[in-house]
């Protein structure tokens, strides 16, 4: 048996899926610039194919991509043109992925306040999504890297360890949060030490270089493992193990712009050469990963190592009096973490609240029966008529006869197979709506050509729909009217219009539609 459709695999990303797989898998990889490139080809070529949902997902790939390259601003900005568009969006999940990859952009460029709501509306969605799949284990994944920005380490640890238990997921794939896990807790540990809290930070170092070894044993292809390997063995004072992947690819990581990885690798080098004595050496070293810092605690890493040299080198009061306001300024921002954490319970609780008021507000203006919106859900459509194009009213063929012959289970059976065909040809801010009894409409966001095809399509559905199966013998069809909606009318202008068709088709002869 021959079929003339396309050969093109399912994929819960689109059509077109290795278009933008791609670009994630080289910016997974540590390859951003070649990522980006990947994204300039990938997304023209699927604008033109009209896979706009894949299109989505490179998007997202480009948006990782930048922020690795420290261009932050434009990876806000991608971000949240995504969160606004919801016509392509996939599962949950995904959403709540992007939300939390949207806090990381927020929080690179000091937006806290933004930032922390993004990761409380993508914790409340993920509360409610099934776990265990690769969807909720990448948007885990992004929630820790963004509760790590906000400098939540206990939170960012805590997620990471519930992703990880949740989900087999593939090499590349568990790779890549793994290591991501790996540097949450080398920061960790910086921060750590810079509060004298020396133990937590052993700690957390040797968890750190358990993950990343498990991984460069295997000679895995990402930069960040051994520029991770480096910092996490100059640490525990493995100077020779340190320099290995020193020598090996920072110059080169410098040359490509791969800065992220290229700054870890400075501050191994300068604290090996510190330990070593040489002074000067390491105050280089810590230099050139200060001119590579992007966030504000970045910078401040190097700088509290620089101030720590220097009063190594000439421990006068001056120096003295540097090193005990820097530090000062390290517990205070130690201390800001814990005024976070608080700002994100009340985020979480305004997100949980706001949701709250939309299901309540949803179930106000739904039909408890099929789930479409009811009479008030319709009132509020018509008092501005925004993006409204066409008004189509549908009546159900003699519904009183299904009910009386067949049940009221029955008919109640029927308006609901009615609603789901209503529901999946509604698009994009398209809504169909039940009066009540038999009674539907719909505000198609097309004109009359358009919506015309639109009716005409629910009426052969449910002419053609096997009623048998429901009960043997039955019938239904649909009388509709439809008006387009003209500059300048009011609501109740259109209604009528709509109305006096509908009352056209059931005058002539019912199982059809009446339009201008």
């Amino acid at each position: 048996m021959t079929s003339d459709r396309l050969p093109v695999p399912v994929s819960p990303y689109g059509p077109y899926p290795d278009l933008a797989l791609r670009v994630h898998d080289l910016t997974i990889r540590g390859h951003h610039t070649e990522g980006l490139a990947a994204a300039d080809q990938g997304e023209g070529v699927l604008l033109l194919l009209g896979d706009q949902r894949t299109w989505r997902v490179a998007r997202l790939g480009r948006m990782y991509a930048l922020a690795a390259l420290g261009r932050h601003d434009e990876a806000v900005t991608i971000g949240e043109a995504l969160i606004a568009d919801t016509y392509y969006g996939g599962p949950r999940a995904t959403d709540a992925k992007i939300m939390a990859d949207t806090a990381r952009a927020h929080l690179s460029v000091s937006r806290v306040d933004e930032g922390l709501h993004y990761i409380a509306r993508a914790m409340s969605v993920l509360d409610t999504t099934p776990t265990g799949g690769p969807r909720y284990f990448s948007a885990m994944a992004s929630l820790c890297e963004a509760a790590k920005y906000a400098e939540l380490f206990e939170l960012a640890d805590s997620i990471m360890r519930r992703a990880l238990a949740a989900y087999e997921a593939p090499e590349l794939w568990r790779t890549s949060a793994e290591l991501q896990h790996a540097e949450l807790l080398l920061e960790w540990a910086v921060r750590l030490e810079q509060v004298d809290r020396g133990e937590e930070a052993a700690v957390a170092v040797g968890r750190s270089l358990a993950l990343v070894r498990a991984w460069t044993d295997l000679d895995v292809d990402s930069p960040l493992a051994f520029a991770l390997l480096a910092l996490g063995a100059a640490k525990q004072g493995r100077h020779d193990e340190a320099m290995g992947p020193v020598h090996r690819f920072l110059v080169s990581m410098r040359d490509t712009g791969q800065n992220h990885e290229a700054r870890l690798l400075h501050l191994a080098h300068g604290i090996v050469l510190r330990d070593r004595g040489d002074l000067r050496g390491a105050r280089r070293e810590f230099q050139a990963g200060l001119e590579l810092a992007v966030l504000a605690s970045q910078r401040l890493l190097y700088r509290y190592e620089l101030a720590r040299l220097a009063l190594s080198e000439s421990p006068g009061e001056a120096t003295q009096t540097v090193f005990a306001a820097l530090r000062g300024h390290v517990e205070s921002l130690w201390r800001l973490r814990m005024d976070r954490r608080t700002m994100l319970r009340q985020a979480h609780r305004r997100v949980e609240l706001e949701a709250a008021r939309a299901r309540s507000d949803h179930a106000a203006s739904s039909d408890a029966l099929t789930g479409l919106g009811n009479r008030r859900m319709f009132d509020r459509r018509m008092e501005s008529l925004q993006d409204v194009g066409s008004l189509l009213l549908i009546d159900v063929d003699e519904f009183k006869g299904i009910n009386d012959r067949y049940s009221h289970g029955v008919g109640d059976r029927v308006l609901g197979e009615i609603a789901a065909v209503l529901r999946a040809h509604c698009r994009h801010d398209e809504v169909a709506i039940r009066f009540g009894g038999d009674e539907f409409a719909m505000f198609l966001a097309v004109g009359e050509r358009e919506a015309r095809v639109v009716a005409e399509r629910i009426r052969q559905v449910i002419l053609n729909r096997d009623w048998h199966q429901i009960a043997p013998g039955m019938r239904v069809t649909l009388s509709m009217g439809l008006a387009q909606c003209v500059a300048g009318e009011t609501a109740r202008e259109l209604y009528d219009r709509a109305d006096a068709r509908l009352y056209l088709a059931k005058r002539g002869g019912r199982n059809q539609l009446a339009a201008a």
